[in-house]
């Protein structure tokens, strides 16, 4: 029997992440790099999944691999807005929702059709700045596609972040 995990405890290891997930610069380079590592990791899982990574709303790295949906795309643009607009990952913002029983449309007005509080979006800080930019992933389970991109922000950071279970 699975359970889902308690959201208050998902919420301190999200907030430890989001804090220690920081980089120094964010360049066209370093999209391909972290882009590459995210596809790479789709690769090994056989996961038909997608990847969008903006800085300051310019597109540096788009991918699909094989097995990918048409709709991703629109998954992709509703965590963009998502993570935009709070500054925090969208799986944070959808466990939130959970903890204090909402929804978007009732707790912020904002509508399911340009808003989607599911795990995979992930926002670009600069250390000392605000969120820059976004990292979505869209193509498994909401707590995999947010596992398969904090897990590749850490790689590329080189930063050890505690993970949910």
């Amino acid at each position: 029997m699975s359970t889902t995990p308690d959201p208050a405890q998902d919420l301190a290891i999200l907030a430890q992440q989001e804090s220690l997930l920081r980089f120094t610069d964010f360049t066209p380079d370093t999209a391909w790099q972290l882009g590459n590592r995210l596809r790479d990791a789709l690769l090994a899982r056989e996961a038909g999944g997608t990847v969008e990574i903006e800085l300051a709303n310019q597109l540096l790295f788009a991918c699909t691999t094989v097995g990918a949906k048409p709709n991703q795309a629109d998954w992709i643009r509703r965590k963009r807005n998502t993570v935009r607009h709070f500054a925090r990952s969208s799986y944070a913002v959808g466990r939130q929702l959970e903890l204090s029983q909402q929804t978007l449309e009732t707790r912020d007005g904002l509508s399911d059709v340009d808003y989607a509080a599911h795990g995979g979006g992930f926002p670009i800080f600069l250390r000392g700045s605000e969120c820059v930019g976004t990292i979505i992933v869209s193509g498994l389970p909401q707590r995999d596609d947010h596992n398969l991109a904090v897990t590749a922000i850490a790689e590329q950071l080189n930063v050890a972040i505690p993970q949910l279970p």
